[in-house]
């Protein structure tokens, strides 16, 4: 009965919402399910839209974070000059050029058009995308002309983009390769002074931001970060004209004499600058494809040797200096031999009683062993080290030589003799060049440089200038009438300078056919200059002694030093002096153009 009520009364509600009849109350209903459904649209629009900025937000970030980008700003390398100028190594402006294979993609004939370009067999193309495919860089070509880069550019290839950088480029070439040195392909020093002073030469590169589209091209410039330094500029000591002189004489002799090598030094006395320094065998440092190591190392710094007699007038420097012996005395040679603790030390014939001049224009080992025996070693050996003999010259160069300057706590007699004539002891040749700069400099050693020096400097005295104007005569005689060094005479000028020829090392001891033939001298000797030293590795065409293959070697180089510097002549030639001449007008036309040829 109540069920069938309730029925009744929802039929009946029905039939009134049919008959669009709405009960009293309705409406209400309505309206607050109205707005709460605005409500509801409201709050989904704000949460669309605030969506929709976060989006924007995070697509503009991650955008910018794919376009912008910070660029390097290559500096430029410091040149590097001889003392007038003249350039021996610039920087010239190259392209490398590079891909990023994710933007190629795996696109067979878009590395196929790149491989056209590079010049790419088959088998290297597909080795190449196997390898890179899945990176972002490789190099395609490094340090090429900006017209070739431009040409490869020009394809219009997506992924393949250019940097500029620079490469080094050595105008003079072999002629002053071993000091200059050289860089490697990322433009940092390897050898010599390009290796020397590479912090100061590189600078310090700059920073820009820009804008890049999809191709890798700048869109837009947002402004520098950090402007590039460029390198500082440095100059060398050397002049260019003796450079290449000396280069031409040196390389010259070493073919003539069948020689291992050879190095040269020339050095002004008064500033302690290196005007020339040669060694060779050389290279071309702009093209090194199959130099060997002994071509790029500098001789004249690196390589130590027995200097032989060279070294007898040091030892007379310290017996003059020792107040036992003075220039006129004489001394006692006969039989022209001296067994000293069973070696005998034999002079090339017996020259009897001679004064000490003599001692040193004949080379007497007889006579300079009795000298050596009259000192204390210790006092020698001290003299040798104010000389700067077993020490580095301080020039700045990597790798230097210090040579050897034994100590003893006990001294042979037979320690004492050899060292006295240059034996057990070694040198380079720009150690040697300096000891000969001091008899040149009145008994000052001046420190050697080989960066242009334009302010003065201070030397110190190392010997009395009474004795070292005491050795001058005695090297002077040694290119005299009766000397060993005939052949080291300038016509024009009087020249000093002492010989030797020395027995070369081996396994075995000291060989017997192999040898070092040097030389060292100065002049003018009137009012001397220049020192230079003259080393010949090994000579082995017959003539081996200093006197045959270096002493030529300072004639020659030393007459175009003196007539370059405008030196007065300060003696007619000589009837030993043979007749040579140089083109001073030919000499001066010795450009880096020339040069590189």
């Amino acid at each position: 009965m109540a069920v069938n009520k309730r029925a009744a009364i929802a039929s009946k509600h029905r039939d009134s919402v049919a008959a669009g009849i709405l009960p009293r109350g309705d409406w209400r209903i309505r309206a607050v399910w109205g707005f709460l459904g605005l409500l509801a649209l409201l709050l989904i629009l704000r949460l669309a839209d605030h969506q929709v900025l976060m989006n924007h937000a995070f697509l503009q970030k991650q955008g910018e974070a794919r376009t912008v980008r910070t660029e390097k700003i290559q500096a430029h390398r410091g040149m590097i000059t001889d003392r007038n100028g003249e350039p021996l190594a610039v920087s010239t402006p190259v392209v490398t050029l590079w891909a990023n294979p994710k933007v190629i993609g795996t696109d067979l004939d878009k590395w196929r058009a790149i491989g056209h370009v590079m010049s790419w067999s088959e088998q290297e193309l597909r080795e190449k995308m196997a390898q890179y495919s899945d990176k972002e860089f490789m190099y395609l070509r490094r340090q090429i002309s900006p017209a070739e880069a431009e040409m490869v550019l020009a394809q219009g290839i997506d992924g393949i983009y250019g940097q500029r950088e620079y490469k080094r480029f050595y105008p003079a070439g072999e002629v002053v390769a071993s000091l200059v040195g050289f860089t490697n392909i990322d433009d940092q020093g390897q050898e010599g002074v390009e290796l020397e002073y590479n912090d100061a030469l590189t600078g310090t590169a700059g920073k820009r931001r820009v804008i890049k589209d999809l191709k890798g091209r700048v869109v837009k410039d947002l402004g520098l970060q950090r402007p590039e330094q460029n390198g500082v500029d440095i100059a060398l000591s050397i002049d260019l004209r003796l450079q290449y002189f000396a280069h031409t004489i040196l390389k010259n002799t070493v073919e003539d004499f069948k020689a291992q090598g050879g190095s040269a030094v020339v050095v002004d006395v008064k500033t302690g600058e290196v005007l020339a320094m040669v060694s060779w065998p050389s290279y071309n440092p702009n093209n090194r494809t199959g130099i060997k190591p002994v071509q790029m190392r500098n001789r004249a710094i690196v390589d130590a040797f027995e200097p032989g007699s060279t070294m007898k007038p040091i030892t007379m420097s310290a017996a003059l200096e020792s107040g036992k012996w003075r220039p006129e005395m004489v001394i006692d040679t006969n039989p022209g031999s001296i067994n000293v603790q069973g070696k005998v030390l034999k002079d090339h014939r017996n020259y009897g009683v001679i004064d000490l001049k003599t001692v040193i224009a004949k080379s007497s080992q007889v006579g300079t062993s009795k000298i050596a025996l009259s000192m204390d070693p210790n006092f020698v050996r001290s003299v040798f080290h104010r000389f700067g003999l077993g020490q580095a010259t301080g020039v700045g160069f990597p790798g230097e030589s210090t040579g050897v300057l034994p100590s003893y706590q006990r001294w042979r007699d037979l320690d004492r003799v050899t060292m006295a004539f240059g034996y057990g002891v070694s040198v380079t040749t720009l150690q040697l060049a300096h000891v000969y700069s001091i008899f040149a400099n009145d008994g000052v050693k001046m420190p050697l440089s080989i960066l242009r020096r334009d302010t003065d400097v201070s030397g110190e005295r190392v010997l009395g200038n009474k004795v070292a104007r005491e050795i001058v005569p005695m090297l002077e005689a040694v290119t005299q009438a009766g000397g060993t060094a005939t052949r080291a005479q300038v016509p024009g000028f009087r020249v000093g300078g002492k010989t030797g020829t020395v027995h070369k090392l081996d396994a075995r001891g000291y060989s017997p056919n192999r040898y070092s033939a040097v030389f060292a001298g100065i002049a003018p000797v009137s009012e001397p200059r220049y020192a230079m030293a003259v080393m010949i590795d090994e000579p082995s065409n017959g003539q081996y002694y200093g006197g045959e293959a270096a002493a030529p070697v300072f004639s020659h180089l030393m007459q175009g030093v003196l007539q370059l510097m405008g030196a007065v002549p300060d003696a007619l030639p000589t009837q030993e002096a043979k007749p040579q001449t140089v083109d001073k007008a030919k000499t001066e036309k010795m450009t880096v153009k020339g040069a590189a040829a």
